[in-house]
């Protein structure tokens, strides 16, 4: 079995009090007709979370059991890892997240059981009126203020917040506090982790008086507090309709903007392939087939290229390791 073709996956949701229903009414995902979701993860391989492979030959294969039997095949000339090392998603910040920080991988390393750290970037697919992000600390926030601010419910008042626009990207990387604001729907890229401190939430409980547990010693620890205030990508154009976002050794992100026929892959490294406008004719030498706003696909490293057809102006994300 060759993994020679474009890979599609069933998206997993995740329902946190903090989703709505854009995932359904807005990006087309199958969600329940009740409920909020908050994320629909397109490409996982983390534990007990896994992708399923909708289309060909290894459909119903988790991309863990790519992992695992054809690395060679999935990573091409980067070294096969136990586990894919990103993962993509969207989100509906229906209200406001927690203001969080994660783990970087040296210290995701002595968790039990151990994770990878969790750099992440964000690209702003739709924002509404007054809607903000909070991304990183204001400048000569040290820990004591810090803790402080924690204890006096003041934490805002030491947060970067930006009022982003649709097409924004911002880079988030492991020990930095943030959080999405309400109003926001995103597109994510990080690495395989799902390790989360929360520092604040808001101060809101459940329907039985119950709040979301809070993790400050873990988050004092986590923090790097020379970091300071986050700010906006500004995109690099690198060839013609493709700008660069972000390039870190944990992944590169890029932004193609398709008005004719683009092509991805062929470079011996997989591809992460998200449609975040319009709809592309995804052209293979196995077939071809459509996808549309909200749609992805994973391109192994043994694949073919493929030639993108844009049905109308489209912009898509291309995530791939450095």
């Amino acid at each position: 079995m060759t993994l020679d073709y474009p890979l599609r996956f069933q998206p997993k949701f995740r329902q946190y009090i903090w989703g709505g229903r854009r995932l359904g009414t807005e990006l087309g995902k199958p969600i329940d007709a009740e409920g909020v979701f908050a994320e629909s993860w397109e490409v996982v391989d983390h534990g007990d979370d896994q992708s399923v492979v909708a289309n060909g030959p290894l459909a119903g294969k988790t991309l863990g059991e790519l992992v695992r039997r054809h690395g060679e095949q999935l990573f091409g000339s980067h070294q096969a890892t136990e586990q894919f090392p990103l993962l993509f998603k969207f989100l509906d910040a229906n209200t406001d997240l927690s203001i969080q920080v994660h783990p970087d991988d040296a210290q995701a390393a002595l968790l039990d059981p151990p994770d990878l750290g969790k750099t992440e970037a964000w690209v702003i697919m739709d924002a509404e009126p007054g809607a903000r992000m909070f991304v990183g600390l204001k400048a000569n926030v040290d820990r004591d203020t810090l803790r402080q601010a924690i204890e006096q419910n003041q934490l805002i008042d030491h947060m970067h917040i930006i009022e982003p626009k649709a097409g924004d990207c911002v880079f988030i990387r492991a020990q930095t506090v943030h959080a999405l604001g309400k109003g926001l729907l995103v597109a994510e890229i990080q690495q395989s982790s799902n390790t989360t401190y929360r520092l604040f939430d808001w101060n809101r409980t459940d329907a039985a008086g119950n709040s979301r547990p809070l993790h400050i010693q873990q988050s004092l620890e986590t923090i790097d507090f020379a970091q300071g205030p986050v700010l906006l990508q500004t995109p690099i154009a690198v060839a013609p309709s493709v700008e660069r976002l972000v390039e870190c050794d944990k992944f590169v992100l890029d932004r193609l903007c398709l008005t004719e026929a683009g092509a991805s892959g062929g470079d011996d490294r997989f591809h992460i392939l998200s449609v975040l406008n319009g709809a592309v004719t995804v052209e293979h030498p196995a077939g071809e087939f459509e996808l549309g706003k909200g749609e992805t696909m994973l391109l192994p490293a043994a694949s073919s290229a493929v030639t993108l057809v844009p049905r109308c102006p489209s912009t898509l994300l291309d995530m791939y390791l450095p």
